[in-house]
């Protein structure tokens, strides 16, 4: 029987955080660990003074860690709970995706009976208050089939041969290890990186659509700008991976697809907020692309991660 312990970052959670520990006590394969690597002791203590008790004191597979908010980083908040992790398997969550069924864990583990599948990830299905091009978003990134990717597959899929979602994603243990595990300081975009890494090492990537979580935002034009202004730099910082391939390709192929989308089920009206929401996105990017050239402060204004910035030399 494989082991799998589930790591989840968490950073202000709310009540919802409970109910996720639930679903996942309750998968077919349970976790043998859930390890919680919470940025700022203060708003746990918050949480459970909201809750009026400890409602994770009824599992005795649990392990809280706190971090400081001036010490987190995407890459190695994560690689430290995977060092509190003695599993064959870890699965990298986010505290606002909910599995959709009980299978969500069994489902990612069977994509390892290929020796060389260094790391799997899930659908994300979107919520009930999603908005539509937010819901065709998830539609676009997570079909129906399952993919393998290598690196053989470059020229077809491009960029998406590293497209790898730390929403939802298992890692082999095994390998996590040999490849050094995720970059160790990052602004946004570990997942990828790592994803990247493996597959220029002779590894794969699953796509599982088995593996189903309920996940998405509502952004303002403002965070999206922030959060492609935080993906640029990441691209800019890891040519290694990110070089020699084009993510400008595949976003204008999404945002005419979303259109077309629009047009067909008799919401064009929304095409010009969407067009907006992208001008904000593309800004975003390309100013993060060109950050280096940019004065430091507002560099530290534009990015979603600021904190990135408090340790920029």
């Amino acid at each position: 029987m494989s082991t799998v312990d589930v790591i989840i970052p968490t950073y202000k959670p709310d009540i919802s955080l409970f109910s996720l520990i639930d679903d996942l006590e309750k998968q077919a394969l349970a976790p043998d660990h859930i390890i919680l690597m919470n940025t700022e002791e203060r708003y746990w203590k918050e949480l459970l003074d909201k809750a009026g008790k400890n409602p994770l004191e009824k599992y005795d597979n649990i392990i809280l860690r706190h971090v400081d908010k001036r010490d987190f980083d995407h890459g190695n908040t994560r690689n430290q709970g995977v060092e509190l992790s003695k599993a064959e398997f870890f699965l990298m969550m986010t505290q606002d995706a909910f599995p959709r069924d009980k299978m969500l864990i069994s489902s990612l583990v069977k994509a390892f009976e290929d020796s060389d599948v260094a790391a799997a990830y899930g659908r994300q299905y979107p919520k009930s208050d999603c908005n539509l091009a937010e819901r065709y978003a998830r539609k676009f990134n997570y079909p129906n089939e399952t993919i393998k990717k290598t690196q053989g597959d470059v020229d077809r899929l491009g960029i998406k041969t590293y497209f790898c979602s730390n929403v939802c994603a298992m890692y082999r243990r095994e390998i996590f290890d040999k490849l050094g595990g995720f970059t160790k300081r990052t602004i946004f975009n570990e997942d990828m990186v790592y994803a990247g890494t493996a597959c220029q090492n002779g590894y794969a990537i699953m796509y599982v659509p088995e593996a189903g979580v309920i996940h998405s935002h509502n952004y303002t034009y403002l965070q999206q700008f922030h959060r492609n202004f935080d993906l640029g730099v990441s691209q800019i910082e890891h040519p290694e991976i990110f070089g020699n391939l084009k993510s400008e390709t595949e976003g204008k192929k999404m945002v005419k697809e979303t259109m077309e989308h629009f047009r067909r089920i008799g919401k064009g009206y929304l095409i010009p907020d969407y067009v907006i929401m992208c001008g904000f996105r593309f800004l975003g990017y390309k100013l993060g692309r060109n950050y280096k050239k940019l004065p430091k402060g507002l560099v530290k204004a534009l990015a979603s991660n600021k904190e990135y910035f408090s340790k920029w030399n």
